[in-house]
């Protein structure tokens, strides 16, 4: 067991990202925006269309990340979607992921953005280009690996998830024994499988390693990302996932086909799901991408009708989660909808504003995003 430890120890090592020492600092002590965090969206899209509910003709605000909900909003026939998010890279990501719906047949997208095996990726690219912006173009022409070896693999949170199902959990259990984990079962064999043959001690002890704060704040996110948390992130993760694999909903999660496989086999984010890739390839011309905040937004499009805020609240201290919720609201719409996660961090915006109220904590909708605490959507009531 101690062998284990050790090699598991110098398997982190290695997933430092390769800069020189300045920037290993800085990405230590900031927040780096030169960097793709995030190659997909780790939140459920159709959870978050459930929340928002109908919006045609409506105008809503996403927070890009990794832009697949951001396309996913398309579908719900609005007037436009504005993308916006500080870090250029991102919008970069989803720009690159936008043309190549606008230009590919959805077997083709699925090849060259990594859901499928493909050997010409490059190639496509080339055709792709011209469709770019300068600053996307200037950036994907220097990442020839990342697309190469698919763009949905490229982020430093991918890499993270990448490392646990390859270094990881191989010390943990076989191939076999993860083939029956998301094996079709009922939901009482589920329980049953993950009590007597999956949450072993192994199990908890390496996933509490891999998934302790410093290991995921350095090597899968951010410590900024993590400094409002103050539970104890490996027991509260390892809550949530034993919890999750013990029910039925495992079996068919894109996400966790991803960290126990490191491949989405035929689970795919809805976005990229064939009927609803043809809606979304009709609307391309109504996604803006913007860098910048949400007030930012608002002071080029306008009030808005919902909003897709990803968890950014998790980020901020209790002053600069009141001053963003005030600016929001200034710029909603009368009954417009703000769609939020929480993981570790609660913040919910109907508890401090009055001119919100909430609509919905529960959903009829399993997340697939197991990890997170709570999903919320609150409405505008002024």
């Amino acid at each position: 067991m101690n062998a284990i430890i050790e090699n598991l120890k110098s398997n982190i090592k290695t997933l430092e990202p390769r800069t020189n020492e300045a920037e290993t600092v800085e990405q230590l002590d900031l927040v780096n925006m030169d960097i793709i965090r995030y190659a997909n969206c780790w939140e459920d899209a159709e959870l978050l269309l459930d929340g928002l509910g109908e919006q045609k003709d409506k105008s809503i605000l996403s927070i890009a990340s990794g832009g697949d909900n951001s396309l996913s909003l398309l579908t719900l026939n609005p007037r436009k979607v504005v993308a916006i998010d500080v870090n250029e890279t991102q919008l970069f990501v989803l720009e690159l992921k936008r043309e190549a719906i606008r230009t590919l047949s959805h077997e083709a997208f699925l090849a060259f953005i990594g859901y499928k095996d493909s050997s010409d990726r490059f190639q496509t690219y080339i055709t792709i280009r011209p469709l770019l912006s300068k600053g996307a173009q200037n950036y994907w022409d220097q990442q020839t690996e990342v697309i190469e070896s698919g763009l949905v693999h490229g982020g430093k949170f991918e890499k993270y998830l990448m490392s646990f199902c390859k270094r990881v959990l191989p010390f943990i259990h076989s191939k076999k024994t993860i083939e029956k984990l998301l094996a079709p079962k009922n939901e009482g064999e589920q329980a049953r499988f993950v009590a007597n043959s999956w949450n072993t001690f192994r199990w908890r002890m390496l996933f509490k390693i891999f998934f302790s704060k410093f290991v995921l704040g350095h090597f899968g996110r951010d410590p900024a990302f993590l400094k409002e948390v103050d539970v104890n992130v490996s027991d509260y993760l390892l809550q949530k996932a034993n919890a999750y694999l013990s029910t039925q909903a495992c079996q068919n999660n894109w996400m966790l086909h991803y960290i126990m496989e490191g491949d989405f086999g035929t689970h795919l984010p809805h976005y990229a799901q064939k009927d609803n890739f043809s809606i979304i390839k009709s609307r391309l011309d109504l996604l803006h991408l913007q860098k910048g905040l949400a007030e930012d937004a608002i002071k080029k499009h306008g009030k808005f009708d919902a909003f897709n805020l990803s968890n950014i609240f998790e980020y901020m201290d209790p002053t600069t989660f009141k001053a963003v919720g005030k600016q929001l609201i200034a710029g909603s719409q009368p009954g417009a909808r703000m769609a939020y996660w929480n993981l570790m961090v609660p913040r919910e915006l109907s508890q401090i504003f009055f001119s919100l109220s909430a609509q919905k904590k529960n959903s009829s909708v399993i997340d697939r995003g197991f990890f997170y605490r709570a999903f919320y959507v609150d409405k505008c009531t002024v």
